[in-house]
């Protein structure tokens, strides 16, 4: 489509309708002064395309479209484009019938807005589609260069980033529309998200919590159909064991009462026999008493003899504790000794190091007050010259005065001290030729030595060596003094520990003979550790449970002193071949079973004294092992806290159960009850608790002895070597010391001493020597400056006294500062002093206390062997006793053991009888605990039968195999717990069951497999999105390939057209992709340039200008309007653009704003406009020919007067 005619009527500066016809179909030039409204006409077309954006057209409203914005009588605007559409290949849809298309735009005041397209009103959007459908997109024009917009391109595009160029290509290969698609199937892809989102909320938040509350209460119910039925099947398995139980409880319990009855008969007569046997005892024992005492009063000669050697034995004993004491004694002063000697060694070096810094101390005070003395001197003698000088007089001492004042005086005085400086040195250099001589004879004697000294030296080298080496050696050992103390400390601590927890033991158990039971094995390969002990034994108690001992022992009763074993054999071989000295009934763990209480009486006891009754068995801890046993002792009574509790809940129809009041009453639900009166002192349980706890700390102490002993036999190996080192450490110690004693004190020594001293000596007095002629030269210097001052103060008297005066006063400064620095090197000299008296009085003392100590162990010495003499006279004293001692025991030795025999037997009949009582005591109590125990099975075993009435029917069945009453099958704790946990849990289900339940998850169930299925079908049309998704993107990049190469390419040539001898390209940045942008490369002769803004700004410009028409050229659009686009460019690059804009874009029609001659002269038509009376005025100029359809114009034209003064003017 191209324009043909365009009709302009009160749009801007056309207040009358202006028709512009005679369009060239390539190129068209619209030319003319600023502010004739060339720019107008572009507005125009602009307008007609559908431009909404004003300030394009550089209006801000509407109002301002129309010509004086409305006030000039105009009050409307409108222009008309008639477009060629005789290429029907080019034709938008639905107008391929139609040659020509006529598109009018009108607007009015106050806001009237209308199109008509062939005179049909239509709105504005057809008219857009209308358009892009031929490539004209107003809203996104690369057909369009506005005014203005030229002269920024060249900064957008070197300010362009690789995205941004990659979206022009993207425009120019028309992959919007795939981005729009994309875009399209983007947005279909999220409502199908939102609406997966949607139906996972309801399944989520709805369906979901709904189905699953159903499925749970679907669950509850047939969980509690289960439950009603099992606890049914269940419950009659245990009621029928339960009755079965009982049965056999009656059996047993008339059978034990018949046996216990049968052994207190049993009992008694051993009891009688025991008597008799005792009195008989005593008898003989009366007998063989006198006849001992008629020996033994013969002169009571065995008890002297055993008076003696206690005596002798105590002395022994006192000599040797004696001995010991001295021993250590003597030990603890070697230590001490040893202690001082190394202090005393330490002392003295530190005496040796302070007396030389004391010395070196003194030595800087003495150059110091030496210093000063020469500066207060000096002092006094410039004052005495000063004064001199001025006054004449001089206040010196009567010797000065012999010498003279002032000058005269200062020189005597300076002569007089460098002729002392001199004798100084002269007597310095005598005593240094004098010490020098004798370091000559003292190093000959000393060479003389050398041997002795070299040797003693090796000697204490190699000693100090085999020292550290031996200290090696111990450090290596990894033991150490620290370490043997604390094993020796906690091996002591823990074998003390483990003595007095086993005597506490003793002592406890002999109060509870009961506890303990003894027997001998029955064979050599019997295991005691299935004897568990006495049940009395096993039980724990806990604090807080000691004020129901009473009313658990007498809960527990005669059972408490039952021997708890493995199983039924180790009984068996006990009571065989156990050889056991009383009569002990045991309890098989595989054979004893405890009924319990039952969870309901349980409950409703608790219920009627809530807090003040509980089983006997929940107060009671034991071994899990054990448990069968326990609950056979306690498992059928209950404990109370008084009488009133313990009444209302024995005789309670539904709770019928034993119980035992904290006092020690019992109740019996049989009616019995039995007490009165609680027993005095700690109970037997108590006691035990006593034991148990102290068996604990036993045991735990003797694992700690055991590690103890483990570790000291562990490092015992570690150990005795490190004693041996330690004892070759302390010889090895002993010996150097008393080396360097040797060597300290011989020739070579004393001679290295004196030779030493010399040396010191001799620098001292080279020293001297220097400090005299120091002083020689600055009282040379002091004369000559004298002599010299003498001469200039004959010459400049008053400059001289001036320069003295401020000598002077520095002086006087100078002596202030150096005493300070005297004074406190004094008080420092003082301090050192003060502390070498210090360390000299301290070793003076530490050495009378290693003389003191040195006494004291030689008579501790001395008193040991005298101690060990008196030990060894006593020992043979005692020994002859001793052996007169025997001689006499031995003839009375056949009474003791006749007398030793009849004790022992009177011990054991005692015992007996002792036995027999408790024995007795145990089997009244057991056959009372028998009957009620057999009235409580008989009433148990009634009340079964009263409450359910089909075990009349079924009891035939119990116990048989292959019914379901086959009890061999059966773990009636299990079945107990599974009973009670049935009950817990049908009373639970029972409240939340849904009776309703299995309807209503049916409809709900239904709902879900729906929206399950809709979700699916989502997400498969979901998934078909994203494949169209990769599909586009995937033709997109093929697009964008192929115009990138071909648009990179045109760029390049029309950049070399428009700049010969150059090149530009387009490109991705360096180690990217296409799809991540492209940038500008340009060549300047043969060289690349790195950036773009190394370029003049004119060649940016024209890179700009390649960049847009290679863009343009790649898919021309039918129309291109430019506005000035050549207004940054000189003459020859406007004719090259008009040049490029003929011969490269043949198939598109161009419309140039210009006021270049270079531009315009290549345009086949050129359009001036002039302003004329406050309107715009028009007039064509074809400048050649291009098209046979416009030269058939033009000869028309000539042939039409009228026509050819159109061409000529158009005047509004």
């Amino acid at each position: 489509m191209r324009i043909e005619e365009l009709i302009i009527e009160g749009f801007k500066s056309y207040p009358v309708r202006t028709q512009i016809t005679g369009w060239d179909p390539s190129f068209n030039a619209i030319t003319g002064l600023n502010g004739s409204g060339k720019s107008n006409i572009l507005d125009a077309i602009c307008f007609v395309l559908g431009i909404t954006d004003w300030k394009q057209m550089r209006a801000n409203s509407q109002q301002e479209l129309i010509y004086k914005r409305g006030q000039a009588g105009v009050t409307k605007a409108s222009v008309t484009i008639v477009f060629d559409n005789s290429d029907l290949s080019t034709s938008p849809d639905g107008y391929h019938s139609c040659k020509q298309i006529t598109v009018t735009r009108q607007i009015g005041l106050p806001n009237v807005s209308k199109y008509l397209v062939n005179g049909h009103k239509m709105p504005q959007n057809t008219v857009h589609t209308i358009f892009q459908q031929v490539q004209l997109n107003i809203n996104n024009p690369n057909f369009l260069i506005m005014q203005g917009r030229i002269t920024k391109l060249p900064a957008q595009v070197l300010n362009m980033r690789p995205q941004e160029i990659l979206g022009m290509v993207e425009e120019a290969a028309g992959t919007r529309m795939f981005e729009d698609r994309k875009d399209k199937a983007l947005k279909t892809m999220n409502k199908k998200e939102k609406k997966v989102l949607e139906l996972k909320e309801v399944l989520n938040e709805e369906i979901t919590p709904k189905l699953n509350k159903l499925r749970d209460e679907k669950r509850a119910y047939i969980q509690y159909q289960k439950s009603v039925s099992e606890l049914e099947r269940v419950g009659r398995v245990l009621r029928a064991y339960e009755w079965t139980e009982g049965k056999d409880r009656i059996r047993t319990k008339e059978r034990e009462v018949k046996e216990h009855e049968a052994e207190v008969e049993r009992v008694k007569g051993e009891k009688k026999k025991a008597e008799k046997d005792i009195k008989d005892a005593e008898k003989e024992t009366a007998n063989v008493t006198k006849k001992k005492e008629a020996e033994m009063s013969k002169g009571g000669k065995l008890k002297k003899l055993q008076d003696a050697v206690s005596d002798l034995g105590k002395e022994v004993t006192k000599r040797k504790t004696q001995a010991e004491i001295k021993v250590g004694m003597i030990k603890e002063e070697e230590k001490k000794v040893a202690t001082l000697e190394k202090e005393l060694k330490d002392a003295a070096a530190a005496l040796t190091k302070k007396q030389k810094d004391v010395e070196k101390v003194q030595k800087t005070t003495d150059a110091l007050l030496e210093k000063h003395s020469v500066l207060e001197s000096k002092l006094a003698s410039d004052s005495e010259l000063l004064q001199t000088l001025l006054t004449g007089l001089s206040s010196s001492t009567n010797d000065n005065k012999s010498k003279g004042g002032g000058y005269m005086g200062a020189l005597a005085d300076a002569r007089k001290r460098l002729a002392q400086s001199a004798a100084e040195e002269e007597q310095s250099k005598v005593k240094l030729g004098m010490s020098e001589k004798e370091l000559v004879e003292l190093e000959g004697r000393m060479r003389k030595f050398e041997t002795e000294r070299k040797g003693n030296e090796q000697r204490v080298e190699k000693m100090r060596r085999e020292l550290g080496e031996v200290k090696e050696r111990v450090k290596k050992t990894g033991w150490s003094v620290e370490k043997e103390r604390d094993l020796e400390g906690r091996l002591k601590g823990a074998r003390e520990e483990v003595k007095n927890l086993t005597e506490h033991r003793d002592r406890l158990k002999s109060r509870i003979p009961r506890l303990s039971f003894d027997y001998q094995s029955p064979s050599p390969s019997f295991d005691h550790s299935k004897v568990k002990g006495v049940a009395a034994g096993l039980i724990s108690l806990p604090p807080e449970h000691h004020n129901k001992a009473t009313a658990l022992e007498i809960a527990g009763g005669g059972k408490l002193w039952n021997v708890v074993v493995e199983d039924d054999r180790v009984g068996k071989e006990l009571i065989k071949n156990g050889r056991m000295r009383k009569r002990v009934t045991f309890i098989p763990l595989n054979r004893i079973n405890g009924s319990g209480i039952s969870g309901h009486k349980l409950d409703t006891a608790t219920g009627l004294a809530p807090n003040k009754v509980r089983p006997a068995l929940s107060l009671v801890q034991y071994p899990p092992n054990l448990g069968k046993a326990i609950t056979y002792i306690f498992s059928d009574t209950l404990i109370a806290d008084d009488a009133n509790t313990a009444k209302a809940v024995t005789f309670n129809p539904q709770v019928l159960t034993r119980s035992v009041t904290l006092e020690g009453d019992v109740y019996d639900p049989s009616g019995t009850l039995s007490g009165g009166s609680a027993p005095k002192g700690d109970g037997i349980l108590i006691q035990v608790q006593e034991l148990l706890e102290v068996e604990s700390r036993l045991q735990a102490a003797d694992e700690n002895l055991q590690r103890v002993e483990m570790e000291e036999e562990s490092t015992r190996k570690v150990r005795a070597e490190w004693k041996t080192l330690m004892r070759e450490l302390e010889i090895k110690e002993h010996e150097l010391k008393l080396l360097e004693e040797q060597v300290g004190g011989s020739n070579a020594s004393l001679v290295a001493t004196e030779v030493e001293r010399v040396k010191e000596t001799i620098a001292s007095l080279k020293e001297a020597v220097q400090t005299a002629k120091d002083k020689q030269k600055e009282a040379q210097e002091e004369c000559k400056k004298l002599e010299r001052d003498m001469d200039e103060f004959k010459n400049n008297k008053e400059g001289k006294i001036e320069e003295l005066k401020a000598s002077i006063t520095a002086q006087k400064a100078a002596v202030q500062k150096h005493n300070v620095t005297v004074k406190t090197q004094q008080k420092e000299l003082q301090t050192a002093v003060l502390e070498l008296e210090q360390l000299e009085g301290d070793i003076a003392g530490e050495k009378e206390q290693l003389e003191e100590a040195k006494e004291g162990i030689g008579a501790l010495k001395k008193d040991l062997e005298k101690l060990a003499k008196d030990v060894a006279a006593i020992e043979d004293q005692h020994a002859k006793a001793e052996e007169k001692l025997q001689e006499e025991m031995a003839t009375l030795s056949r009474f003791d053991t006749e007398l030793k025999a009849l004790e022992r037997v009177v011990k054991e009949k005692k015992a007996v009888i002792q036995q027999a009582e408790l024995t007795l005591t145990e089997l009244q109590h057991n056959i009372e605990v028998s009957k009620t125990e057999l009235t409580k099975a008989k009433n148990f075993v009634e009340n079964h039968e009263k409450m359910y009435e089909w075990i009349e029917h079924e009891k035939d069945q119990f116990g048989k195999p292959n019914t379901q009453y086959d009890f061999s099958t059966v773990d009636v704790e299990s079945l107990r717990q599974k009973v009670m946990e049935l009950q817990s849990s049908q009373e639970g289900l029972k409240k939340k069951v849904n009776p309703k339940v299995m309807g209503m998850i049916e409809s709900v169930e239904k709902r879900e497999a729906e929206l399950i299925k809709n979700m699916s079908i989502v997400e498969k049309d979901k998934e078909k999105i994203t494949e169209t998704i990769d599909e586009l993107d995937r033709y997109k990049r093929e697009a964008l390939q192929k115009t990138w190469e071909k648009v990179s390419k045109d760029f390049g040539d029309i950049f070399a057209e428009l700049l010969p001898g150059n090149f530009a390209k387009l490109q991705p940045p360096e180690g990217q992709d296409l799809m991540d942008g492209l940038e500008v490369k340009v060549q300047l002769g043969s060289v690349w340039k790195q950036s773009l803004t190394e370029l003049s700004g004119g060649q940016r410009s024209l890179i700009a200008l390649s960049l847009i028409m290679a863009l343009l050229q790649f898919k021309p659009a039918p129309m291109y309007i430019l506005d000035e686009i050549d207004a940054a460019l000189d003459l020859s690059h406007t004719q090259h653009i008009g040049q490029l804009f003929r011969t490269r874009f043949k198939g598109s029609q161009f419309i140039v704003v210009s006021l270049k001659e270079g531009l315009f002269t290549n345009a086949n038509v050129l359009f001036r406009t002039r302003f004329v009376d406050g309107t715009s005025v028009v007039d064509r100029t074809a400048q050649r020919s291009t098209s046979s359809i416009y030269a058939n114009a033009n000869n028309e034209r000539e042939e039409d007067d009228g026509r050819s003064n159109r061409r000529r003017r158009i005047a509004a």
